[in-house]
């Protein structure tokens, strides 16, 4: 394997971002239109009267009490600025860098920055990292993913330029289906590794992959009793692990994709089982989604009492079974001595 060459500040970062095992334990709370969504329901639920300070405050106690157990946080500015206020000291800062959502009215689901940031601005408000989401389907019209990969490219140079680590969110789709259908669950396989092919190439310059597990975990036969119908077995959604591990060339990490925690859990759990030499998590509702309806109803002390309690417990099981079965991200570059950190700080000035 040819050595890879990391600027310093990039690598003293990415230090900052994992655990004493080398390994991603990081918590996702950049969810913004979907959180306010969440909080209106439960506010209608409990006959409360919705504000935007209940997003903040939500967010501002989720990572106090949480951030101090993983070895980063990933929040935005907009809705998250006092939960970047909150985070524990010696807990990385990853920052969202992308609108949230995408405009319904044009095709392609195309990405785009918030305006007012750029990676420079982010790190000298204290970000470790940054992150953006795209929507993917290898199978759109080149019109469209010419202008996602675009986008991916000019994102990547911007954070070697930065020195800061640049992790990139990949969600597949397919307008033509339901996400949670049948139909889309039997090509998911396919679009995650595909997409893995594409975004792993070194011309993006990215350098965390945050993927989705390339299957839909409720029609793995016998995962899920409520559906009658399968997709895959349990052996064909370890290889597609195992495939989606092989294609990588750079550290990777899994998203929750909303699911519920057991149901990560078993998914990390076969991960490793399969081989797959992943790097960590970013974990965001399956670690704090109960924790809505809670707030809601019983404010910040009924919140913080469950956060002590099963939310730990959450962060603290996902600890031991990533360190029972994720990889450390230098591996996915040979190993340490296969690094070469380069300090360009003085091309900078």
């Amino acid at each position: 394997m040819a050595k890879k060459f990391l600027s310093k500040g990039k690598y003293d970062r990415m230090l900052k971002l994992t655990n004493n095992d080398a390994i991603i334990d990081a918590l996702a709370l950049d969810q913004r239109g979907s959180l306010v969504k969440m909080m209106k329901k439960a506010s209608e639920k409990y006959g409360k009267l919705f504000s935007m300070k209940m997003v903040y405050d939500f967010k501002q106690t989720v990572s106090e009490v949480l951030s101090p157990l993983s070895s980063a946080i990933l929040l935005d500015e907009q809705m998250g600025f006092k939960g970047i206020e909150a985070k524990s000291a010696d807990t990385g800062l990853i920052m969202s860098y992308e609108k949230t959502g995408y405009d319904a009215n044009e095709p392609g689901r195309l990405p785009s920055l918030i305006p007012d940031q750029s990676a420079q601005i982010m790190v000298t408000k204290g970000a470790d990292a940054l992150k953006v989401l795209i929507y993917y389907n290898p199978d759109d019209p080149d019109e469209i993913n010419d202008q996602k990969k675009a986008f991916a490219e000019r994102y990547g140079t911007e954070g070697l330029a930065a020195e800061t680590p640049t992790f990139f969110e990949i969600v597949t789709y397919d307008d033509r289906y339901d996400s949670k259908s049948l139909e889309f669950a039997k090509e998911k396989p396919d679009f995650v590794l595909r997409a893995m092919k594409e975004f792993t190439q070194d011309k993006y310059h990215i350098d965390v992959l945050k993927m989705e597990v390339p299957f839909n975990p409720t029609y793995i036969d016998g995962w899920d009793s409520s559906v009658d119908e399968s997709a895959y077995t349990e052996d064909q959604a370890k290889g597609y692990l195992k495939q989606l591990s092989d294609e990588a060339t750079r550290p990777f990490i899994f998203l929750s994709a909303g699911v519920p925690t057991d149901v990560f859990q078993h998914e990390l759990k076969l991960a490793g089982a399969a081989g797959a030499k992943f790097n960590g998590v970013l974990s965001g509702r399956a670690t704090w989604i109960e924790g809505v309806d809670l707030f809601v109803r019983d404010g910040r002390d009924g919140l913080v009492d469950w956060l002590q309690h099963k939310g730990t417990r959450n962060v603290t099981e996902l600890t031991k079974i990533l360190a029972e079965n994720a990889t450390p991200w230098y591996e996915a570059y040979g190993g340490l001595d296969n690094i070469q950190v380069v300090d360009v700080s003085n091309l900078n000035k």
